[in-house]
Parts: C-alpha cells; structure tokens; sequence
C-alpha cells in the first residue's frame, strides 16, 4: 500500500465526522475473504475511520474483529433485534428490525463501500451504493457492466486489503471535504 491517509478522525473534529466505511460481503464467506475482510478493517482503523458493516457472520465478523483488534470504531448494523447475533468486535449496533431493507441503512451511511466476495445481499449493498452516486471499491467481488458491456462506474477493482483500503479512504475524504 503507497499511502493510506493517516489520523482521519483527528483531523474530523466536531464539526467534521470521521469518514465512515462500509465494508459489506457475504455471511457464509471463504476463508481468503474473511483474511482480506479483517486486513482491510484493520488498515480502516488504523486510518481513523469509522467501520461500517452488517454486524453478522462471514465477511462482517472479520471486518469487525480486524477494525477493533487495531483500536478501530466499528459500527453494526442488524437486520433484526436479536441481542444474541450480533458479531465480537462491534463499538456500536444498530437493531433496525427490517430484514434486507438493513442493507439500504448500511449503505446510506457510509462516504465510501468496499465489496468482498459476492453474494445476493452485497449486490444489493453494491447496487445502492452505486444508485447513491458512492465511491465503490470491489476486492474479489462483483463487477457489474451495463448493456454495452462497459463497467458501471465509478466502480474501483482492487487487488488487496491495502488498496482497497487506500482507494476508498481517498474516495471518502474527496468526498467529506
């Protein structure tokens, strides 16, 4: 990784929020997706940046476990109430009660999303993302062309936890600033 900006949340103060960072996958994901989930959490945090994510299994709980392990903050967001659920790692958990409708939530508070792996429920956090006009960084995840088969963009490929970390910071600063 070249430069992953550094202290964002010092640099926030009151009246500028850390950038805050959804990292989304699937809940039943590989083992080299959760190794890349928990390095990029780890390189958020280490950033300054808030962590967002669904707060489950799979790609959640690496992000989760990465970002706390490195001192990080690291929001949940849950598709139910259950208490008992929820991932080790999270600072903070929001019990939405809407099912898949979560996705829009997660998606809708974050200034950029990285996408791990694939699966139907992180299309849909991709697809928002998108629909909101927000920098998406894809690792091992989808790619979506549209009828011309020209990527849908600005989507970002990268090839590591490290770039993909650095990308969707720089993205998110741009875009707080």
């Amino acid at each position: 990784m070249t430069a992953v900006p550094t202290g964002a949340a010092a640099s926030a103060g009151p009246s500028r929020p850390a950038p805050q960072i959804a990292v989304c996958g699937p809940r039943d994901c590989t083992e080299p997706e959760a190794g890349t989930a928990r390095e990029a959490g780890r390189l958020l945090a280490l950033a300054g940046a808030v962590v967002l994510c669904g707060g489950g299994t799979g790609v959640m709980a690496a992000v989760a476990e990465g970002a706390s392990g490195a001192g990080g903050f690291v929001v949940g967001i849950r598709p139910d109430t259950d208490r008992t659920a929820v991932c080790p790692g999270l600072s903070a958990v929001v019990y939405t009660n809407m099912g898949e409708a979560r996705n829009a939530i997660l998606v809708a508070s974050a200034d950029a999303v990285i996408v791990i792996g694939g699966s139907w429920g992180t299309l849909t956090e991709f697809a928002f993302a998108r629909h909101r006009d927000l920098p998406v960084v894809s690792l091992g995840g989808w790619s979506i062309v549209d009828a011309a088969g020209a990527p849908v963009g600005p989507t970002r490929t990268a090839t590591t936890a490290a770039e993909a970390a650095e990308i969707a910071l720089a993205a998110a600063l741009a875009r707080i600033q």
